[in-house]
């Protein structure tokens, strides 16, 4: 596996079953993480329906995490009735980082980005125009465009302690 990219569902604060196909981990809530329909990887060669389609352009050697949370979301004023918590937040961020050290995957906006900067970056795919994640609300005075580096620094604590 070369990348994770971290999304939001959109959707309340536990997983679907249709969820559960998108992703390879959801992170709940309540801060636990709920394995998807896939293993990472099934992502390694993407093969139709046998693996986790959560970043149209970019599924192949991704891994797919999410914050089940969203639904709603307009922008940072108006969040929906399911806004991230800052427990789940916290898990996702450690999940990130214990996932970069099983695959060895190195911390840099090209490893590890959100489904939204993945978007930026590819504006031909399907990914384009995607807002997860454009705000993060347990931390709102991080910036739209801060966000996608605030992760990092995150995952890259809970790297750094060993979680």
């Amino acid at each position: 596996m070369k990348k994770i990219i971290i999304h939001w569902t959109a959707g309340g604060y536990y997983p679907t079953a249709g969820e559960r196909t998108c992703y390879h981990f959801l992170v709940d809530k309540d801060g636990n993480v709920q394995k998807g329909n896939f293993i990472p990887e099934d992502n390694e060669i993407c093969k139709p329906d046998k693996y986790a389609a959560h970043t149209g352009g970019g599924n192949t050697g991704a891994i797919g995490v999410s914050m089940c949370a969203m639904a709603g979301f307009k922008d940072k004023n108006s969040v929906g009735a399911y806004p991230i918590t800052a427990t789940q937040f916290e898990a996702c961020m450690k999940l990130c980082a214990q996932l970069a050290r099983k695959y060895k995957i190195d911390i840099s906006p090209e490893t590890v980005m959100t489904h939204y900067e993945f978007g930026r970056k590819n504006p031909k795919t399907t990914s384009a125009g995607k807002i997860d994640i454009i705000f993060i609300p347990p931390y709102p005075w991080v910036a739209q465009d801060e966000c996608a580096s605030f992760i990092r620094s995150k995952v890259k604590w809970y790297l750094q302690k060993g979680e």
